[in-house]
């Protein structure tokens, strides 16, 4: 954590001298008044300069970027990871020869890791994110699995006049076959509490 503490005539004045030292603007720092210091009879006799401590703010984008570091560290992968900020919506996408290590039977260890990593971003920080923790484009490729299947289970469950039960998957995938079938002659609802949350299509 960068910090300094600096002094001026005035708490301001304190302050601007801690941004030149730090290289770095006001909005990218939180400011401790140690002494709001007192200026004196004419300015001058009795005079007692301010301090301030200055402490560069925590970027919580960054700060999630090297805790998903750590956590695939531990897993005993080295990740590249390139970030990308929309609004408040954070992808970060991971990058190594055994992704398969980390994506996990049908995305299960890319979903849990995701969950952590959105509890991670949103500690300690008034802006709320939105999180995708992806893995060399394996959530482009789920989405067009995910979209195939809907498809293929509301065509099964026209043609037999039966409910069709999908697997238990996370609320983004389940949102993925909702608004695939929305137009469809079916009617698609979630059923069950997670982490068995699933997807039934009805006829």
């Amino acid at each position: 954590m960068r910090e300094v503490t600096a002094s001026g005539q005035t708490v301001e004045e304190a302050v601007q001298s801690a941004l030149e030292q730090l290289g770095v603007e006001k909005n990218q720092v939180d400011v401790e008044v140690i002494d709001e210091g007192k200026k004196g009879v004419f300015g001058i006799f009795g005079s007692k300069r301010a301090f301030v401590k200055v402490t560069v703010a925590k970027d919580p984008i960054e700060e999630t970027a090297q805790f998903i570091k750590e956590v695939t560290s531990n897993m005993n992968l080295s990740v590249k990871i390139d970030t990308e900020v929309k609004e408040n919506h954070v992808t970060y996408t991971m990058h190594h020869e055994n992704i398969a290590k980390l994506i996990g039977k049908r995305g299960q260890t890319l979903n849990a890791l995701q969950y952590l990593v959105h509890l991670v971003i949103n500690k300690h920080n008034d802006t709320y994110y939105t999180v995708t923790l992806d893995a060399e484009g394996y959530r482009a490729r789920r989405k067009e699995t995910l979209e195939s299947l809907a498809l293929k289970m509301g065509d099964k469950a026209q043609k037999t006049k039966k409910r069709v039960v999908l697997e238990p998957m996370p609320a983004f995938e389940r949102k993925i076959i909702h608004s695939v079938l929305q137009d469809k002659q079916v009617s698609t609802y979630s059923d069950g509490v997670e982490p068995h949350r699933h997807i039934v299509i009805k006829p």
